[in-house]
């Protein structure tokens, strides 16, 4: 289930000053909640700005807190094969009517939007240069194909003819997938947070032709309601402020941007933290986490309730951290929060039961309804928060719900050349030919639709998952409040298997047989029904989460006890599978993301690679997984290259004299905001991963390299020394790697062996059979040349060793 986007009011009066702390509230609701004779006042020359928290709370789609009903779910557009929409079989006859420029672009977002009336240009010069011919405002649109609320302003506004007309007479109309060009997303996302305190998508941004934000919020309905403006009202408003008042809204624009870059330009007073806070960041913010953990229904903080794996890691850390400096209390405690919270999500609603893998996020306290996309970061990280957890437990309840993640992936999102996709979407129709999609549809189901297909073992099934004939959306009056599912059922397990089986006198393996088969059947239903939009862009910084969590299960998923039974969508591969996946993953992004004369990347391929370059982002979990494809079993190659990586990295994003990585290169002139990001959020930053690449790098190589890593490590922590000291919660990664530079000395585990031997394998196996996050695990054949030749280049030490040692040895 999907609410709109966390409404960020269009303008606002008077002028704002704007704090972290005032970011991390909530937007406004829906409608700008100010009359629109207040447009023109909100952008006076006073404007103050502080530096603001990048990503505050997770940007969500949120309730509605006043009477105006929701847009329907019917709303959301049909997307066919080439990733166009159409609202209907007549509608999208008509539709092809109008073709625009991104009916040449590659981005499903783009294509989507390539038959509308309106005259979109994709982001560059020509929209750019047209701008300032006609001395226009530019309307700029972003979101992403995935995106509900962005389908719904497709319909209700882009495929309207007289919006059409409205943006093709007065504007420049600018249409961006932000996942494509996160760097334009980057700066009008943070403006629009720093002016109004949240954000979400569609971002709905105008620009004067040099391109300064103008004025923007999220999503508009087209006409007005409730006494506040709509879409149409809002262009007419637009148009006449540009008209009238031209030079003072660019006086605004450019003040706003000037005033952002110097709170963003983040700069080190130090080359390096202190000891103490080095020492302390982690603790203090397990502490801040454990003091909103939900003992209730886990998780930490309320709903809506996402998924963000960064404070499971960080929790993880401190357990074992606690754990290593005998404080076995406080270690359990931290390791009982991270348990219940995986039980509670892998039991609820935000897990797919039927096929595998996990939605964005759940819009209730119990993670039961969620908002049904399913991102392919999201899918990465929790892999590897529940293999981490079942390398501290050894309950097969965690492996078996990381092998259910990568199963899921393996099947619905790899393509054929080894390319890992990017998302699929939360809305689908209900049948085929059906004129509208709907959210959830392809997941939901009716009581008699499982009594149909599941036969004789119904009560049992239904019982276990909560399936009712009124519909199960009842467990929180956020579930869904404005009873949308009505009469459907998202599967959700409320008590353990245990208490189950036992109450059908079934043995747990029995009862688990039962529950494999009957999800299999359901599954097979479920594929005969029209399928959500499959985003199939190759993003690279999420196939390196990826490629980090096959690679890591690939050896972890082998100390699994012997005779652990698997049940549908688990298929109980042998792990191995799972390093192929990742290598594969790799390999392809080597093949057609990677120049190997410049040795740069780019950021993303959907039929080539896209137009924008390799950010902070793409480099950084590119190497991240690297190193754990190398450290769990892979070829030197893979580390070559990650240390070949991280040179590039430095050399395009490092500020050398005041410490940290920028998002961009600083070469496109038309971003106009250069930041160093460090909020963990849904996806970690940049900033954080570095650090971590830095310290695992910096226990790998000798000499002068290794301590080059270390100190670029230290000064870019010094950078955020405010961050770690007064808002830890907001980068607990970044605590992590804090609290690894702290350590004196990193675990370094070396195993010398012919590679190919069951021996050698079994002791990688082995090292990695416990969870420990302060060691470095690096294997060498002392008989294959490539590795001894790395080594001797790299750290002589480990070569002597491997020369000096009989195989099979650590």
């Amino acid at each position: 289930m999907s609410h709109p986007p966390q409404r960020a009011t269009a303008f606002t009066h008077p002028p704002l000053q704007m704090s972290a702390a005032t970011l991390a509230t909530r937007a406004s609701p829906v409608h700008s909640h100010l009359m629109l004779h207040n447009l023109l006042s909100s952008f006076s020359t006073s404007l103050r700005l502080h530096r603001p928290n990048l990503s505050p709370k997770p940007l969500r789609r949120t309730p509605f807190s006043s009477s105006p009903p929701p847009p329907s779910k019917v709303f959301s557009s049909m997307a066919s094969n080439d990733g166009s929409t159409s609202t209907s079989a007549e509608a999208s006859i008509a539709l092809r009517k109008h073709t625009n420029r991104l009916a040449s672009e590659h981005s499903p977002y783009l294509l989507q939007h390539a038959h509308n009336p309106v005259d979109w240009y994709p982001w560059g010069d020509e929209a750019f240069e047209k701008a300032r011919k006609r001395n226009i405002p530019i309307f700029l649109s972003i979101g992403y194909s995935t995106c509900h609320w962005c389908h719904v302003m497709e319909v209700e506004s882009f495929e309207n003819e007289e919006v059409a007309k409205l943006l093709n007479d007065w504007f420049v109309s600018i249409k961006v997938d932000r996942e494509e060009r996160p760097d334009v997303d980057k700066v009008y996302m943070t403006y629009v947070q720093a002016l109004y305190g949240g954000g979400g998508w569609p971002l709905s941004v105008f620009l004067s032709p040099d391109l300064k934000p103008l004025m923007g919020g999220t999503y508009f309905p087209p006409d007005d309601k409730y006494g506040r403006p709509g879409f149409k009202t809002i262009l007419r408003k637009v148009k006449d402020a540009w008209e009238t008042k031209q030079e003072m809204l660019q006086r605004g624009g450019a003040l706003a941007i000037e005033q952002l870059s110097e709170a963003l330009s983040a700069n080190a007073v130090s080359r390096k933290i202190s000891d103490e806070l080095s020492k302390n960041s982690s603790q203090m913010c397990a502490e801040q986490l454990g003091s909103s953990y939900d003992p209730k229904f886990g998780g930490f903080g309320s709903a809506p309730k996402f998924p963000r794996p960064v404070e499971i890691y960080l929790m993880l850390y401190h357990s074992k951290k606690q754990d290593m400096d005998g404080r076995k209390s406080e270690a359990n405690k931290s390791l009982e929060m991270v348990c219940f919270s995986l039980q509670c999500m892998a039991r609820g609603g935000v897990h797919d039961h039927i096929g595998g893998g996990f939605h964005r996020y759940s819009v209730d306290e119990c993670w039961h309804v969620p908002h049904f996309e399913k991102m392919l970061y999201d899918q990465g990280q929790l892999a590897n928060a529940y293999l981490d957890t079942f390398s501290l437990t050894k309950d097969s309840f965690y492996s078996s719900v990381a092998r259910d993640i990568l199963d899921y992936l393996r099947r619905d999102m790899i393509g054929a050349e080894g390319e890992i996709y990017s998302a699929e979407d939360a809305d689908s129709a209900e049948f085929e030919g059906a004129l509208r999609k709907k959210e959830g549809a392809f997941y939901v189901w009716t009581a008699k639709e499982v009594e149909d297909v599941v036969g004789d073992s119904a009560k049992l099934f239904m019982d276990h998952y909560y399936v009712k004939t009124s519909g199960n959306c009842d467990l929180s009056r956020m579930s869904d409040p404005h009873n949308e599912f009505k009469g459907q059922n998202v599967l959700i397990e409320r008590k353990d298997i245990s208490t189950m089986a036992s109450k059908y006198g079934m043995s747990v393996d029995e009862y688990c047989d039962v529950l494999g088969t009957c999800r299999q059947k359901l599954f097979n239903v479920r594929s005969s029904r029209p399928r959500p939009h499959l985003d199939d862009k190759v993003i690279v910084s999420w196939n390196g989460l990826v490629i980090s969590s096959f690679s890591r299960a690939s050896k972890i998923l082998k100390a699994e006890a012997k005779g652990t039974k698997y049940n549908f969508p688990v298929v109980g591969c042998d792990p191995n599978v799972y390093s192929e996946v990742a290598e594969k993953a790799a390999s392809f992004i080597e093949n057609k993301l990677y120049d190997q004369q410049t040795r740069r990347l780019d950021h993303s391929f959907r039929n080539g690679p896209s137009k924008a370059p390799g950010f902070l982002d793409d480099y950084a979990f590119l190497i991240s997984g690297l190193l754990d494809l190398y450290e769990f079993g892979g070829k030197i190659k893979w580390l070559s290259w990650a240390i070949e990586l991280q040179a590039t990295q430095d050399d395009l994003f490092l500020d050398r004299s005041g410490g940290g990585y920028f998002n961009t290169r600083g070469e496109d002139p038309s971003i106009l905001l250069r930041v160093k990001e460090d909020h963990d959020g849904a996806e970690p930053s940049g900033n954080s991963v570095s650090a971590i690449n830095l310290v695992r790098l910096s226990s790998m190589v000798d000499g002068k390299m290794s301590s080059y890593y270390r100190e670029t490590a230290e000064h870019l922590l010094a950078v955020f020394e405010s961050r770690l000291k007064d808002q830890c919660v907001a980068v607990p990664l970044m605590c992590c790697a804090a609290d690894m530079l702290s350590e004196p000395s990193r675990k370094q585990v070396v195993i010398v062996g012919h590679k190919s031997s069951t021996e050698f394998d079994g002791m990688v196996i082995a090292v990695h059979s416990s969870y420990d996050p302060n060691r470095t695990v690096i294997h060498i054949d002392p008989t294959n040349s490539e590795d001894m030749e790395f080594w001797d280049n790299h750290n002589p030490n480990i070569a002597q060793m491997a020369r000096g040692s009989p195989t099979g040895k650590v």
